[in-house]
């Protein structure tokens, strides 16, 4: 029983007791694709509400079943066994990709033109020969797990049976075998949810994550949590909402480990995490403001509560509120011109501080040379 556990915590990547956060791989990124890192990161979320996604490290072959709140999800694996969280990435990246040019008033295609090496770069992978592998593999997976479920995406709700994307074409370089540019067509279960802009926005260091379940957790903290001051949750419904296969027990001491590794390095993105009593998971935001603060005179442009998670991703390290308040002066001291996107403009704005002035927001604390 023993040895079974501790198999179950192998699987999904939790047993070996390692720095908290992935080194920054290509910290110069913005030098060379400025392009990509103006596509701030977009989750789906149906996928962040329901385990889409295995949290297995090893092949997961194993056909799975959830059922909540008369929503009903069946995740079938292909022969290299099911999507992982860490395949998700080419979905971030491609719905990052589609919400940005629907931002630049651009019609957005399911068929998503890409270039191999800024996903790798973006989603802060390996550009070794072993990371262009693994992205073959991650694209096969994506193809051939098979969805069957009534979730409803653009305020549709139908049984569709679906793969993740629908297909995927990859060009490679002829000198060395790896692939360059790739065409992806998401499947029209994802596509929905981008067009119906049912999106949210991630913070980059989700990337960094290492462990499998603190992407998952993230997900729902993000998607539960959002501008809230905190969220709680009951250990069972979250080990069901993240698709962990591991027994209870040792589900509750995984749970209990990241919550005292972020107590001891703030490493979890946007929210602090606290294991209480009666196995309650509690998620706080860590930014100590409160969205209406920033909106209490009525002279300043509104920008919506996810522009300001944009915000925290175009500026790492800074105080959003108070860039939102520099902002609103600069504003109103050129004359309070109008604005035809108040979010896009206080974004650029964002953007261009960080560039001049970038913060390190904890990168390097945890550089190694994993």
């Amino acid at each position: 029983m023993i040895e079974g556990q501790a198999a179950r915590v192998e699987q999904e990547g939790e047993a070996v007791d390692r720095k908290p956060l992935l080194p920054v791989r290509h910290p110069n990124q913005d030098l060379f694709i400025c392009d990509v890192l103006d596509a701030i990161p977009k989750d789906d979320m149906a996928s962040m509400e329901h385990p889409v996604f295995s949290l297995a490290t090893k092949p997961d072959k194993a056909v799975r079943r959830y059922e909540h709140r008369g929503t009903v999800v069946d995740i079938v694996p292909s022969g290299l066994g099911l999507a992982t969280i860490h395949d998700k990435d080419v979905l971030i990246y491609c719905i990052s990709q589609l919400v940005a040019k629907m931002n630049k008033g651009e019609e957005p295609a399911r068929k998503v033109k890409l270039h191999a090496y800024d996903l790798l770069v973006a989603t802060n992978r390996q550009t070794s020969g072993e990371g262009y592998r693994l992205l073959a593999d991650a694209l096969t997976r994506l193809r051939g797990t098979t969805i069957r479920t009534n979730i409803k995406t653009g305020g549709q709700e139908e049984t569709r049976v679906f793969g993740l994307i629908e297909e995927a074409s990859i060009s490679r370089k002829t000198f060395d075998g790896r692939m360059q540019d790739i065409e992806i067509t998401l499947s029209e279960w994802v596509y929905r949810s981008v067009i119906s802009k049912n999106v949210l926005t991630l913070n980059r260091d989700y990337f960094r994550l290492r462990k499998p379940l603190e992407r998952r957790m993230y997900e729902l903290a993000r998607k539960h949590c959002g501008q809230q001051d905190e969220w709680s949750i009951g250990l069972e419904l979250l080990q069901k909402k993240c698709g962990a296969s591991s027994p209870l027990n040792v589900f509750r001491q995984l749970v209990k480990k990241i919550c005292a590794k972020d107590a001891e390095h703030q490493h979890f993105p946007d929210y602090a995490v606290t294991f209480g009593d009666n196995d309650k998971v509690t998620f706080r935001n860590r930014s100590a403001y409160l969205i209406e603060a920033a909106h209490e005179d009525d002279e300043k442009p509104f920008v919506d509560p996810e522009t300001f998670h944009d915000a925290r991703t175009a500026a790492p390290g800074y105080d959003v509120y108070a860039l939102y308040e520099q902002w609103a002066e600069f504003w109103r001291d050129s004359g309070k011109p109008e604005l035809k996107n108040a979010s896009a403009a206080f974004i650029g704005f964002c953007r261009k501080r960080a560039q001049k002035r970038p913060l390190d927001q904890r990168r390097g604390a945890y550089d190694d040379d994993y």
